[in-house]
């Protein structure tokens, strides 16, 4: 099966799964997508999936002002409209936080995690072609969780029964996308990417999980030359970047 087709099958049994779960507070709000921007993610996976992948580049959850708003992972808008070059439909949820609202590309607030990321991929491969045939990047959850004051709340930080319905559908997801993509690694950008990982993959021991660091600007190492440090995380795992 086409890697991209097989990806989005496994996307959209993830999306169903997700639905169908609760989450208390302080989760005052749950944001999915793969429901409202899925013609983005399609239209991405379509794009830029494809076998033989060397790595791929695992983010947690959607960012309030990345994926959350264009359904591509660490998706800033101006590198998803003029670099990545996808420009779909994306529907407005039916309930959403005065404070995040969905605004798709006419977001105008940038995801800085997103903007060193791909960032680094143009002035890296300088192409999107030249970028994928060596990588993908995803998200482990597809979820976007708001407290009631609009602060994001990350999976990691969800209670112990939460957390476990969630991660079984997102570890199903995730194996299907690398499989799909035939990756011989996955880093996990960040420490917790980097933990699910190599508990979903336990067992596959073709694929070679690692780590390397976050590109948040809550991160003062990252503030102070993420995309140097990026590169030696990707040296350390036999990453030529």
């Amino acid at each position: 099966m086409d890697p991209a087709q097989r990806i989005l099958d496994a996307s959209d049994r993830l999306r169903r799964e997700v639905a169908a779960l609760t989450f208390g507070p302080p989760t005052a709000l749950v944001l999915n997508p793969l429901e409202y921007a899925w013609r983005m993610w399609e239209a991405y996976c379509r794009r830029h999936a494809r076998r033989g992948v060397e790595a791929v580049l695992l983010g947690m959850n959607p960012g309030p002002f990345g994926m959350a708003q264009t359904g591509v992972p660490f998706g800033a808008v101006p590198v998803v409209v003029d670099w990545l070059g996808i420009r779909e439909a994306i529907e407005a949820p039916p309930v959403q936080h005065p404070r995040r609202p969905i605004e798709g590309l006419a977001c105008r607030r940038v995801e800085v995690s997103g903007q060193r990321l791909w960032g680094w991929a143009m002035r890296r491969y300088g192409t999107p072609e030249r970028f994928f045939e060596r990588f993908f990047v995803a998200n482990y959850c597809p979820l976007v969780f708001l407290e009631s004051s609009g602060r994001n709340r990350t999976p990691d930080a969800l209670p112990a029964t939460e957390r476990a319905a969630l991660f079984a559908p997102c570890d199903r997801a995730l194996r299907e996308v690398v499989l799909a993509l035939g990756a011989r690694r996955v880093v996990g950008i960040g420490g917790f990417a980097e933990a699910r990982a190599r508990e979903a993959l336990r067992g596959d021991s073709g694929i070679a999980v690692g780590h390397a660091l976050h590109p948040s600007p809550a991160s003062p190492k990252a503030n102070r030359g993420w995309e140097a440090a990026f590169e030696a995380d990707l040296r350390a795992q036999g990453i030529d970047p």
